[in-house]
Order: C-alpha cells, then structure tokens, then sequence
C-alpha cells in the first residue's frame, strides 16, 4: 500500500516527523518498506509559462523559449523537451537553484543562445519518475508561485507491507485510524452527504448469487464530460499512491478506492442492455477484459451481467466493450460487497493480480459500499459534470457479515502481556480503533467494527492494545521453570537415526514441496486418493502429493540438468490421501539415486549403481532396529517400477515399501535417459524396534558346520535365513552366506547356496550329537519349508 504522508496528515494531527512515524507505524504492524521523499529541494523553483518559442538557429533539436515568471521580463531559456509549445505552463529552475539531484542551475549558452534557467520534467525535479517531456502543470496554474507551494511538497510516497488480516489499512481512511490511536486520538472521518438527485435515469439490480454478494449498489450518471481534465491535487495524489492519472472516471474511482478503501467499478451506459445480474460464470462462458486478454470463465467464477451478456468479473476486471472512453457520456457506477470466498484465488488463475481483487480476497467492509459510491459520484459530478440518477441498492441482509462481541478480561490481558495497562488506556485504544467498548465487572466487552474482519478472540484484541500501546514498553523478562527434555521410546527408531544413516551412505537431504500437480501423480499412477487444493499457488501445485517420490525425482531431474552426474537425495516427509474420515498423513522415508556407485577415485573400477547398492542402503536401515532379519524383499513390482528389478519391502505380513528401477516408461515421461533406482518406505513400519536386553557371553566355544543345498531360483535368501533360524532355534548365533552359484549344470530356475551356521550354547560346550542335531533340523526346514536338496 503506497500513499502520500501530506494526505495522511491532512487527515489526523500527527506531533512527529517523518523518521519517527515511520518506526510508529512499523512497530504498529504497519511495516514501512519504502519512503521516497518527493520535492524535497525546490527552491528557487517556481511556474512558468511559455509566452514565446522559435527553433533553435543552430540545432534542429532544441527550441529557444521566452518564458514568463510572473515579474519583470520573460527569460530566455533554451529547451529540446519535444512538448515544449506556446502557452504551456511547466515548473523552471531559476539561476541559482540546486537540484535535487545536485545539479546547480546557471547561466549557459548553449549553441551559441545564452539560456537562463531551466525548464523541467517531473524526473529531473525528483517527483516522479516521467522524464519523456516538460512536466506539464494545469492551465490555471498561477504564474511565478513556487512551485512547492503550488504542488504541495515536499512530500513523501510511503510504502507499507500489510499482512492479509489488515485489509482495512488498505486505505488512507484505514491508516488515519490506526495513527490516530497510536498517538492519543480518534479519527473522525469527514461527512459524506449524498448526491442531489438531479437525473432520472437508473438500472435494476438483480442478486442471483447472494450469499458472494449480499450488496450491490449502482447509479446512473447522465451527461458527463469524460474527456474533462483530471484536477491536479486529485492526480498529485494518485501519482504519490503509485497510481497513473488516466481519465477522469478511472481517476475517481481509483481516488475513492485509495480514500476509503472500497474498489469501484464504471460501465459505459449506453452499452448495458436490462439490468444488472449478479451470478455464476457458466461453463464455457467468455469475456474479453479491459487489458485486452480473453478469459474463459465457469461456475466458480462470480459475474456481473445485464440482460444479454457478460460485463466483468465481479472483484477483479471489468470487461472490454463495456469501458468508459473519451466519448462516452453516461456512465453506471457500481459499488458492491463481494465475499472474500468468492474472489479468493480468481484472478491468479487467469494470472491477473488488480486492486480490487487484492483488496476484495481480504475483506472490505460491507457497509462502506454507499459512502464510496456518493464520494465518487460527488467527485464525478465535480470534474466532468453530468445529472445523477437515484441509488439502487439490492441487499441479503442475512448474508452480511455480523461482528460478534469479544469478552476481554482484565486478568488475561495482564498475564499475557506481563504489564498493567489502565482501564482508561484500554478503552481509548480500543474506541480509537473504532470498536463500541461496554466495561464488565471482570473487564470489557468489545464490539468489532464492520471493517475489523481479523478480531474474532480474545487475544486478537489482546494483540490491538499492545500494539497501540507500544510492544517496546512490554517488559523483556526471562522464562521461568524447569525446562525438561521429551523422553523418548525406546521401542521406536527416531528418524533423526534414519536421517544420519542416510546421510553417512552418501545420500543428501532434500525438502520438497508437499504439493505438486496432478499430471506428474498420474504419470506416476499414485493419483487415486489424491487431495485437490483449494488455493493453489499455481496449476503445477494443485494436489497434495500421495508419494515423496515425484518430487524427489523432480529434484534429481533438475540436478542431472544441472551437470551433476551422480545424484542420491532422500526426503523424510508426510504424503497425504482422502480417507473416508478426512485426509489421512503417513511419514514416509524415500530415496534416489542415479549415476556412479561411488564417487570417482582410483582405489576401484567405476561402476553404475544398481538395484543391490539401493537395496543395500535400506538394509543398513533396517539393521539399525535390531530386528533386520524381520524384514525381506519379495520380487514384486507396483506400475511405476521396473518389472525385472524390483521387490515389495515386507516386514514380517506387512508391507512396508518399495525398492527397485523406475520404469523406462516413466523415465522416458520424466525426461530422464538413464537409469534411476529408489525406495520408499512407511517410517512407522520400519521404525518398531525389540528393547536391547543385556546378557553375559558365552565362555563356551562355538562350532561351526557347513550347508551346501539346491533350491529354486525364486526362493528368497531371506526366506531360507528365517527358516534355519526359526528350526535351530537359540542355539544358531549367526549365519554366513558365503557362497552363491547357478549355472547351465544345474538346470534352468536352480541356484546352489552354501552358508555356514555358528552354533553356541550359553551354559555348556556342544557336543558333535548337539552339532548335528541342530543341522538335521536346518535341513528339514530347508527341505521343507524352501524346497531345498542337500548336496553331496
């Protein structure tokens, strides 16, 4: 929000200068980004006026200029501004002046014409930033008067940044109010008496869509002159705002949304046909918008219509063929109050961003649409003249927003802010900010005001008085108490323990975004249950994701554009799906890897990373819950994976994830040449882990005895491992795989094992009976339970 401060001091008495309002209104909530002082330096700068212009005898470029100043003779001055012209009136700097920019005016000739002074552009005089010509000042504009005098500088444009709650300060009148309460006042805003009714003519209004517009206001105003000239303290104004004087309308609509905070909008009359409807876009509808693009519109957009066609969309732009021109003569001003509901999010999806939507998703008070409208009639009528025709008014009262009152106790207030602010304090900032205030026997009872959309609790008026009253004055003490770390479960791996084990196996983190866009999740073929937002920030951003890995292999994509040969990331993150209770978070673990298996060195051969890498690393974080062995990889592909390399992650009868090679498929859908491999995994699968119970070693010997079987090739190793355990029992301390064959001697769909049991008792040395016992019960399970032959 930029405005000018001579406006805002015009309006409320304001004891400090420029440096300290600033930091008030910062340490308000009103933070200032910008102050562009304006006009600061123009002495000696006064009007002129051009009674005289010839060429330049020896430049086709410049022109000699008599101009008049008001007393004694015209100077002469020498010019090449290409608007320079008899009878024009524009700001000269007199010999002697120092320019803003520090330029220092004296007498020069130029091309053989002895100038004496200089005739000005708005830049060059540090007020705006137009320096394509003179800076062209009004016909009646009196000759000689210093032009600060005249212009009313200096001043200064100020910027603040609002945040979305206080779209009540997007206004001058809203800024007057809250810098009357930050310095002991209340401002009144001025009297806003109606139009005298001197036409007839007027438009039906008809609410099709009440519940996004419960009140729309218009007026007929016949015979204006639009071509009229802006007036300049109209149009200083809008330019010191951060506004373009265009015409006399747009200028008066802008001005009152500037003034009070209420956007407006003027249709040509003689282009409506019937009255004016509000309601629902319908599919397919379009309209071309007054910055000339084509916007196809739908049932979630809100209209404004007449009998015959699509005008505007209501809270954003109006549209093409119904503009104020130059030529046209009566004009239909709207003043509405749309629900925030029904403009939020609309015009960033024809990727428009206007005041008026700026202001109407935030909130604009649903009883300023009158005032703004007999404010902008009476400016109308003032500047380009014309007769204006009665209000009509269509109005859902039960749709309207109603304050509620707000119990503020006295007790709160202190304990909260650790400091006792009188009675008579609170009431006064809390009047000031334009609340009707009732004393109860514990505290107050405050009524928002219709503009005040942000306070609905206790601690948001908590929050006004502190912020009027001064946070600097609320005292800085240190916390008191005992501070006690959380305890955490032992029977559950943190995932900082998964995060670290990545990160030590060469993976880096990475955080992506919790949404992402539909498409991408049906490349993937994860959309089903996938939450659409509501706001989404752009089309690509439109669904919560439903898998970590989409984004993350976005994320390698960008990399590997990026010249990076060799990419492994892993995320922690929660996925969202509809569930039949609401949407339903699941924190998953997920990660990728392409390129090299390690990083380039000389101490062995360069390899590409495959599915045994990938499945090695989640291993390692399997084997940090000291239950690896409850874990297996069963070969099974889901859509997105590669047929051939690829397993389902179980944990005893649960599945916990997926491990394997995307698909060349989606590779080739991604843009991505080479191949990728990734995991992802249900953190709260994984994470369960057995409490570690100590136990003294065994100081009896252990044995050892050797397996060597056959079985089929898709029999897992895990399989096999869990049914030895399972049959020997305590006795098998480890297992040792430590060899693997397969080959044409032992036929197609066979693989040959050989592993090593390490045997051990706790209490006694075990004898070859105990040794063999225990291999004759391997067997069997083997034999069994994996379809194994003992070899040899």
């Amino acid at each position: 929000m930029k405005f000018s401060e001579n406006w805002l001091r015009e309006l409320v008495d304001i004891p400090v200068g420029r440096d300290e309002l600033m930091h008030r209104l910062t340490m308000a909530g009103l933070e200032v980004e910008g102050v562009e002082a304006l006009g600061a330096a123009l002495d000696g700068v006064v009007v002129g006026e051009i009674v005289g212009c010839e060429p330049h005898p020896n430049a086709d470029k410049l022109r000699v200029c008599q101009v008049a100043i008001g007393a004694g003779e015209a100077l002469t001055i020498v010019c090449g501004a290409p608007n320079a012209r008899l009878g024009l009136k524009a700001p000269l700097a007199t010999i002697g002046t120092t320019m803003p920019n520090g330029l220092q005016i004296k007498k020069a000739a130029l091309r053989g014409v002895e100038s004496n002074g200089m005739l000005c552009s708005a830049r060059e005089l540090g007020i705006d930033a137009d320096a394509s010509g003179l800076m062209e000042l009004p016909p009646d504009a009196p000759v000689g008067q210093a032009l600060a005098t005249y212009l009313g500088l200096p001043d200064a444009s100020i910027e603040i940044k609002l945040t979305p709650n206080r779209p009540d300060c997007l206004s001058v009148h809203g800024l007057a109010r809250d810098t009357a309460a930050l310095f002991g006042g209340a401002f009144e805003a001025p009297a806003q008496p109606a139009v005298d009714v001197t036409g007839s003519a007027a438009r039906d209004v008809r609410l099709d869509a009440g519940a996004d517009c419960p009140r729309y206001l218009g007026r007929v105003i016949e015979g204006i002159d639009a071509s009229a000239p802006t007036p300049l303290w109209l149009a200083e104004r809008l330019r010191r705002s951060g506004l373009r004087p265009i015409s006399a309308v747009v200028d008066v609509t802008n001005y009152v949304m500037l003034e009070l905070g209420q956007p407006l909008h003027a249709f040509d009359h003689d282009t409506l046909d019937g009255g004016m409807v509000v309601r629902r876009g319908r599919d397919g509808e379009t309209l071309k918008l007054l910055d000339g693009s084509e916007a196809t519109l739908g049932p979630d957009f809100l209209m404004i219509a007449d009998a015959a066609r699509p005008l505007a969309i209501a809270g954003v732009m109006g549209g093409f063929d119904s503009r104020v021109t130059d030529t046209t003569r009566n004009v239909f001003l709207e003043s509405a109050h749309f629900a925030p509901a029904a403009i939020t999010g609309r015009a960033r999806k024809l990727g428009l961003h206007t005041d008026a939507s700026h202001r109407f998703e935030r909130g604009v008070d649903p009883d300023l649409p009158r005032r703004a409208l007999e404010r902008a009639s009476a400016l109308l009528v003032e500047i380009a003249g014309g007769q204006a025709g009665p209000v009509t008014e269509a109005v859902r009262a039960d749709d309207l927003p109603v304050r509620a009152p707000i119990v503020l106790r006295r007790a709160r207030l202190a304990r909260l802010l650790a400091l006792d602010v009188a009675d008579a304090e609170v009431e006064r900032i809390l009047a000031g900010l334009g609340l009707v205030v009732e004393r109860t026997a514990d505290g107050w009872r405050a009524t928002p005001p219709s503009w005040r959309f942000d306070l609905a609790i206790e601690e948001d008026l908590i929050e006004e008085v502190v912020r009027v009253y001064g946070y600097e004055r609320v005292p800085t003490r240190a916390p008191r108490g005992d501070l006690r770390a959380p305890a955490l479960p032992e029977a559950l791996l943190e995932t900082g323990r998964l995060r670290t084990q990545l990160a030590a196996r060469d993976y880096t983190e990475a955080l992506c975004y919790a949404f992402v866009g539909a498409e991408l999740l049906a490349k993937w073929s994860q959309a089903d249950g996938a939450i659409a937002l509501a706001n989404p920030l752009s089309a690509e951003l439109g669904v919560m994701r439903t898998a970590l890995l989409p984004g993350l292999v976005d994320a390698l994509a960008t990399n590997r554009r990026r010249q990076q040969a060799r990419v492994r990331l892993f995320e922690v993150g929660n996925v969202f799906r509809a569930g039949p209770d609401g949407p339903v978070e699941t924190l998953r673990i997920a990660g990728v890897a392409c390129g090299a298996a390690v990083a380039e060195q000389w101490g062995e051969a360069a390899r590409a990373v495959d599915f045994f890498d990938v499945k090695g690393d989640i291993e390692s974080l399997f084997a940090l819950t000291n239950a690896g062995h409850e874990f297996a990889c069963v070969p099974a592909a889901p859509a997105w994976l590669h047929p051939g390399h690829a397993a389902q992650v179980r944990r005893g009868d649960r599945v916990v994830g997926h491990v394997g090679a995307l698909h060349p498929d989606l590779l080739a859908a991604l843009g991505l040449d080479e191949d990728v491999f990734a995991f992802e995994l249900e953190v709260a699968a994984i994470a369960p882990r057995p409490l570690p119970k100590a136990a003294p070693l065994s100081r009896f010997p252990s044995v050892r005895r050797d397996l060597s079987f056959e079985l089929p090739e898709d029999v897992p190793y895990a399989q096999v491992e869990a049914a030895v355990r399972a049959a020997v029992g305590e006795t098998l301390t480890d297992v040792v795989l430590f060899d693997r064959y397969a080959g044409a001697n032992l036929g197609a769909g066979v693989k040959s094992l050989a592993m090593g049991l390490i045997l051990q008792d706790r209490y006694r040395t075990l004898t070859d009976q105990d040794a063999d016992r225990c291999m004759a019960l391997a067997v069997a399970a083997l034999e069994s339970g994996c379809k194994a032959k003992l070899r040899g």
